[in-house]
């Protein structure tokens, strides 16, 4: 490990490996000739005074949200592991706009509250795809949209919770198509013809490994790959039949306060990073052991 990398590895563990202080001086680091990196090494306390004064704002932006929307709330710990990776310039920006963000802040931390036991009894019935024992005390419910980058993230992770909790939890997938996206609510009636003719889960796969190609072309080969009886789908596709079906899950949705995708509810607590099976499984094992139950 030479000079450069050894100066690169301190500052990183000064200012955080996800700031963006890290990320820029780990991009330039190729321009720094060895001498010079050994002279910073040896006057490395200026840099760490630098570090230090440059992220004494975002310090404060975390200290200052985390009063106002109260210091032991999950919107807290979001706000102060983002605030890590956010440069200094941002942060004053932030700053400058607090009571915005302050309430915007306070409407997130409002929707992270645990649903009502009728709204949690709501997501969990109906006839959407699931796996897992029906009468599991675990009911874990994600909204998604297959158009969506991160939820592709969020199948991965889905995929690990049922390697390891399929026989534990009852895990229920909801539709919940993004107006921006505009091949998704087609892709969403599409995951219900599939279902409809048992084989959600494959095709639920083959949308999310292909989000780049979801026309009506790419649906009847995505079908066919997945062995459904493809006439059928398309006539189903054509006439719409599922698009109640995609709607009544965007209502539901609407009614939890999703606002983005994927959103996830372990017994009807949202799960702060639907992406991330450690986070995942954090909250699954507090529900198995008893901390929340089904509403």
């Amino acid at each position: 490990m030479g000079p450069c990398a050894d100066y690169l590895a301190k500052i990183c563990d000064k200012a955080g490996h996800q700031s963006s202080t890290c990320t820029n001086l780990s991009a330039s680091m190729e321009l720094l000739s060895k001498d010079v990196c050994t002279a910073a090494l040896k006057d490395i306390d200026y840099s760490f005074k630098k570090v230090a004064e440059q992220g004494k704002v975002c310090t404060d932006l975390t200290k200052t949200l985390c009063d106002a929307i109260g210091p032991t709330t999950q919107t807290c710990q979001l706000v102060t592991t983002q605030t890590k990776t956010f440069s200094p310039e941002r942060c004053k920006g932030m700053m400058q706009s607090l009571p915005e963000v302050i309430a915007q802040l306070k409407k997130m931390e409002a929707a992270n509250q645990p649903l009502s036991p009728e709204l949690q009894k709501a997501i969990v019935e109906g006839g959407a795809a699931t796996f897992g024992p029906a009468t599991a005390t675990v009911q874990v419910v994600e909204f998604s949209d297959f158009q969506c980058p991160y939820c592709s993230r969020a199948a991965e992770a889905v995929h690990k919770v049922k390697e390891k909790y399929g026989d534990k939890i009852r895990f229920t997938f909801r539709q919940f198509p993004l107006p921006m996206h505009s091949n998704a609510h087609a892709a969403a009636e599409a995951a219900l013809a599939a279902n409809a003719q048992g084989k959600f889960w494959e095709f639920h796969d083959l949308l999310f490994k292909n989000q780049q190609q979801l026309d009506a072309a790419a649906l009847a080969q995505h079908a066919k790959q997945a062995g459904l009886n493809v006439p059928a789908f398309k006539k189903s596709l054509d006439d719409h039949q599922f698009a109640a079906g995609v709607d009544a899950d965007m209502k539901l949705g609407e009614q939890v306060q999703v606002s983005g995708t994927p959103t996830m509810f372990i017994n009807g607590t949202r799960v702060a990073d639907p992406t991330n099976f450690e986070a995942i499984s954090q909250q699954i094992e507090t529900a198995l052991k008893g901390g929340t139950r089904p509403g």
